[in-house]
């Protein structure tokens, strides 16, 4: 997973915060779930860590997880999903099956 510590004895509330969501990940991956809900799984981390996490995710896609991914990172999920399900006030708006030609202002339509 390729997380940077400064000691072994390093406190997991003391990594930064992209070190800290790979943690978690790895964590979790041990467990060998077939279904994996990433929420947010990107968020406050920085440009070279979302690269990693992107690549965590198309890669455990490739070995048949199934992966929930949560985002209001338009761009993001438009990037990392083959179908996406937009919700509004608790209930399914929309489905957007032909990511590869969708757009943010497609899925603002469904939320809206």
């Amino acid at each position: 997973m390729n997380i940077r510590i400064a000691a072994p004895d390093q406190l997991a509330e003391n990594l930064a915060g992209g070190n800290q969501q790979k943690l978690l990940v790895a964590r979790w991956l041990e467990s060998a779930s077939r279904v994996i809900i990433f929420d947010e799984p990107t968020r406050g981390i920085d440009v070279g860590a979302k690269y990693e996490m992107y690549v965590l995710i198309h890669d455990l896609a490739a070995q048949g997880k199934a992966l929930i991914v949560i985002s209001s990172e338009l761009p993001e999920l438009l990037g990392i999903c083959t179908r996406i399900l937009v919700m509004r006030e608790n209930k399914i708006t929309g489905e957007i099956t032909d990511v590869a030609h969708a757009t943010q202002e497609q899925i603002m339509a469904l939320a809206v």
